[in-house]
C-alpha cells in the first residue's frame, strides 16, 4: 500500500465544501470511464456536512445520480426513519434532493425490519447483498467500492469498529452486528476492515482537535487493533482530508508538501 495522501484545510466548513467538490469530480470521472460508480457513505457531523455541501452546490448536477450505487459503512440499529440513523441523516442532507435510483440505494437493516431485533441477521442480509454486487474479478468479501467515505472517532474507531472490540479482529466477514458499543446506541451494524479494504479508494474526513492524537497515531502506523483507523486503507489510494485542528499533532514529514 502506498503512503496515504494528506490534505489539510483551514476549517471544518472549508473541509466539507472541498470534500464535496472532490467527490463530484471523482464520481463524474468514474462514471465517464465505466458508466456507473459506487460510493460508501459515512455518518457523523463532518460526513453529514459533506452531504449537505453536495446537495447545495450547482456542480452536483454533473453527477449522473441514477447511475450511482450507494452503501453505508455502518448503521445504528434503530427503527427505520429514526433521526439518529445514518440513513435518515443522509436522506435529509442529500438523497432527498437529488435524483438517485431507489433500487441503487442500499441502506443497512433497521431494528423494526424483517430481522426483528437481531443485528446479526440484519448484518448477514447486508453481507449477502454485497456479495451479489461484487464485480468481475472481485475476490474480497465485499465489492470493490469506488470510494468508501469514513469518519474517525476520538479513540480511533472507524464505522462501528472500535479499538480492541471483537469487530476489529474479524478477518473474513464483510458485515457484522455490534453489541455493547462504547458509543451509544450500543447495538449497530458495520462493515469490517476487510470489507473497507476492498474499496479502491478510502477517504477519511476528520475535523476537530479532539481527534488530532488519533489522526497522528494512525498516520504514524499504529496497529489496527489499537487504532482501527490505521487499518482503513484503499487498495489504490487512502486519502485523509483534515481540518487544521485535526492535523495539529502531525509531524512535519506527514504534512502535505
Amino acid at each position: 500500500m502506498s503512503r496515504p495522501d494528506v490534505v489539510v484545510h483551514p476549517t471544518a466548513e472549508v473541509l466539507a465544501a472541498a470534500a464535496a467538490a472532490r467527490l463530484i469530480t471523482q464520481i463524474v470521472n468514474i462514471q465517464a470511464a465505466s458508466g456507473s460508480a459506487s460510493l460508501v457513505l459515512t455518518g457523523g457531523s463532518i460526513g453529514t456536512a459533506v452531504l449537505r455541501e453536495l446537495a447545495g452546490t450547482r456542480a452536483a448536477a454533473a453527477v449522473d445520480w441514477p447511475r450511482l450505487d450507494l452503501y453505508w459503512g455502518d448503521e445504528r440499529f434503530l427503527p427505520a426513519g429514526h433521526p439518529e440513523r445514518n440513513e435518515t441523516q443522509a436522506r435529509e442532507a442529500l438523497l432527498n434532493h437529488v435524483g438517485v435510483d431507489p433500487a441503487r440505494v442500499h441502506p443497512m437493516g433497521a431494528s423494526d425490519g424483517p430481522w426483528g431485533g437481531d443485528p446479526d441477521a440484519a448484518a448477514q442480509a447486508y453481507e449477502d447483498l454485497l456479495l451479489t454486487h461484487r464485480r468481475q474479478g472481485d475476490r474480497g468479501p465485499a465489492p470493490s467500492f469506488d470510494i468508501c467515505c469514513l469518519g474517525i472517532g476520538e479513540e480511533g474507531h472507524v464505522g462501528s469498529v472500535f479499538p480492541g472490540s471483537p469487530a476489529v479482529y474479524e478477518t473474513e466477514r464483510a458485515v457484522i452486528g455490534v453489541r455493547g458499543s462504547p458509543k451509544p446506541p450500543p447495538t449497530r451494524i458495520t462493515l469490517t476492515l476487510p470489507a473497507i479494504r476492498c474499496a479502491t479508494e478510502v477517504w477519511l474526513f476528520v475535523s476537530g482537535s479532539a481527534k488530532a492524537a488519533a489522526v497522528a497515531m494512525a498516520l504514524r502506523g499504529a496497529g489496527e487493533v489499537q487504532l482501527p483507523a490505521a487499518g482503513a486503507t484503499g487498495s489504490r489510494r487512502t486519502l485523509w482530508l483534515l481540518d487544521r485542528a485535526a492535523a495539529a499533532k502531525l509531524p512535519a514529514d506527514l504534512l502535505p508538501r
